[in-house]
């Protein structure tokens, strides 16, 4: 029983992912390169070569087996019946979510449909209790004690549908370059599992940790040069799985979330997909018209390198994880922003240095 070392369940799921992960994912290209299938390049994408784009196959297929062991192992048997429910639906809306994705993969659906069908797994998932059901307002905003404005159950849904439905698209677009939305999305999920603990969440944190596993083992084969790539059926698994476990892990109530700490944990994709869709919108084009106007675009396009980009967007995203330690009074939370803040410091002058040597080659 492993119910009573919640530290030990956490560090379990996470390896056990990432192991099972690693040996899962090509096993799957093999089996997509045998049946053809591929992503074609073009002139939008960053590969030059056909690409196995079904590697949330095997992400999934870690996240799964690592949560079956920690459960026989009784890493779940203390949950109360409404937080067990809570647990399942999440893993529930993933597989869903997945499912959507892979069916895109697959048969290339239009937007409006895949849209579609995540608004309708998303009112699914609040129906049984994954909800934000209240907002938190910090700092006594509106006088009396801390708490919370509780949400009619319309407001509700379209609060929960709108962040479920954001993040998971926010994590699906930042899917431009090897490794970018394996690697985001697993620093996002160690600052899930963090401040989960830290809130006496340790369910939910689970989670995480077993979802921080899998982007690691699949970034094994993911990272650039990649050999294989997620396809939109991992980056809606994983863009789902963060944004429901940001709802049932930093709870303060069954019912209630504050959005402040997911929010800064995962403001940066979601400021990219804002800005993009305001970009297209304001040049009159569909919200899902196909450009290069992401951050990762532009960084590329600033002379930077394919894993100089890639890097400067993880350290970016875990110093905002480490502050949002900060805001959940984690322990040690002064010791990891500040351990944080030098990686990002350190990261940011070796990428500048290495612009600068590559443009006064150039010169020459």
């Amino acid at each position: 029983m492993i119910s009573s070392r919640p530290d030990l369940a956490a560090v379990l799921a996470f390896g056990i992912a990432a192991f099972c992960t690693a040996l899962v994912v090509p096993i799957v290209r093999r089996a997509g390169l045998r049946w053809g299938l591929i992503d074609q390049p073009d002139s939008r994408k960053q590969h030059t070569t056909p690409m196995v784009r079904l590697g949330g196959v095997g992400i999934v297929g870690g996240f799964v087996i690592a949560l079956a062991l920690i459960w026989l192992m009784g890493g779940f048997v203390e949950l109360p019946p409404q937080r067990d429910s809570q647990i399942w639906t999440t893993i529930a809306g993933a597989l869903c979510f997945f499912v959507i994705g892979l069916a895109d993969d697959l048969f290339a659906l239009p937007p409006l449909p895949r849209l579609g069908g995540q608004v309708l797994v998303a009112m699914a998932v609040w129906s049984q209790g994954v909800q934000i059901g209240a907002i938190d307002l910090p700092f006594h905003l509106l006088g009396g004690p801390p708490g919370a404005i509780p949400l009619p159950d319309g407001l509700s849904l379209i609060a929960t549908v709108i962040w479920l439905v954001g993040i998971t698209n926010a994590i699906n677009w930042l899917d431009g370059l090897d490794g970018l939305a394996a690697g985001v999305s697993g620093i996002a999920a160690v600052g899930l599992l963090s401040v989960s603990y830290s809130l006496n969440q340790p369910a939910p944190g689970l989670l995480a940790a077993a979802l921080a596993g899998s982007c690691l083992g699949f970034l094994r084969h993911n990272f650039n040069p990649a050999r294989i790539f997620m396809g939109d059926g991992g980056s809606y698994f994983l863009g789902f799985a963060l944004a429901a476990i940001s709802i049932v892990g930093p709870a303060k109530g069954l019912t209630s979330v504050s959005l402040l700490l997911p929010l800064l944990i995962l403001s940066l994709p979601l400021a990219d997909m804002s800005a993009v869709i305001m970009g297209r919108l304001s040049q009159g084009h569909s919200p899902f018209y196909p450009d290069r106007r992401h951050l990762h675009h532009r960084l590329l396009r600033a002379g930077f390198s394919h894993r100089r980009t890639v890097v400067l967007i993880y350290a970016f995203t875990q110093w905002l994880a480490a502050l949002a330690l900060v805001l959940a009074n984690a322990e040690l939370r002064f010791l990891w922003l500040g351990l944080a803040t030098a990686v990002l410091i350190v990261v940011v002058i070796a990428a500048r240095r290495s612009l600068n040597r590559e443009l006064a080659g150039d010169e020459r």
